[in-house]
């Protein structure tokens, strides 16, 4: 396993700052919040960051289980020297400073609610355009998962995976829920906890690029990079994960068409 302060020093001729001085001066004070944060709370184990390239595009495609995971997984890849684009609420952009912040850092107004499933990632298709690294969360929300294992994925990745020649990155990461438990209100900052989060090799969707982009192919192409974060999920818990998503009270195969 790599030092990420190592791979950090190693790309510093190609690390990523933030878009122009008011950008760079958000990313610093993002930078000296989160990562004390991120310190105080849990200590953070990271496998495999060496995946995330150090220039060009990515598509990073990981499990949601707490509020706290987007500080754990914007560290992270920032250690590896890129700058990470969130998929956010466009109306988010509608507060005068919070959405001077989000443009500092480029993150990524998502316009739900479209009927155009296309025009509703307009935004993270042309981050993807642009050499950025986009993360997105399958499942939509914070997994309802009593066991915290990932939901029925939205095929919106899939979307995102085939319109773009770009490394898809599955990744894990566990141990925030622990920290912070959403839907239950509960805080445990004591005693400090430990997060892992585990990078994996970019999977081959090669036998896909040539067919017609339907709801099939888009489903199976979903399921397909969710089942591998589902795995390495596992492997980080070191249990064997469900055979299935879960869906309501009950785990499917997943029919769901939604972005």
């Amino acid at each position: 396993m790599s030092d990420p302060k190592s791979l950090r020093r190693s790309r510093r001729g190609t690390k990523e700052r933030g878009r122009g001085v008011l950008g760079r001066i958000w990313l610093g004070t993002a930078v000296a919040v989160f990562y004390p944060i991120k310190a105080l709370l849990a200590r953070t184990r990271l496998v495999g960051l060496r995946n995330v390239p150090a220039e060009g595009s990515a598509l990073l495609v990981l499990n949601h289980v707490s509020h706290l995971d987007p500080i754990y997984d914007a560290v992270a890849v920032h250690r590896a020297g890129r700058l990470p684009r969130f998929l956010a609420k466009n109306t988010l952009w509608n507060v005068p400073v919070l959405r001077g912040v989000l443009r500092g850092v480029e993150q990524i107004p998502v316009y739900r609610g479209t009927v155009d499933a296309r025009k509703s990632l307009r935004e993270a298709h042309g981050a993807l355009e642009n050499d950025k690294v986009v993360l997105i969360y399958p499942d939509g929300t914070i997994t309802k998962d009593p066991d915290g294992w990932p939901m029925t994925p939205k095929i919106g990745i899939a979307r995102l995976a085939l319109e773009h020649d770009v490394p898809v990155i599955p990744v894990a990461r566990w141990g925030t829920r622990e920290i912070y438990d959403g839907y239950n209100k509960r805080f445990r900052p004591l005693p400090r906890k430990r997060v892992t989060l585990s990078f994996g090799e970019p999977i081959d969707l090669s036998e896909y690029r040539d067919r017609e982009v339907d709801n099939r192919t888009l489903r199976e192409v979903t399921e397909l990079v969710m089942s591998r974060v589902r795995d390495l999920l596992g492997e980080v818990r070191g249990e064997q994960p469900p055979a299935s998503f879960y869906s309501g009270q009950k785990r499917v195969s997943g029919k769901e068409d939604h972005v």
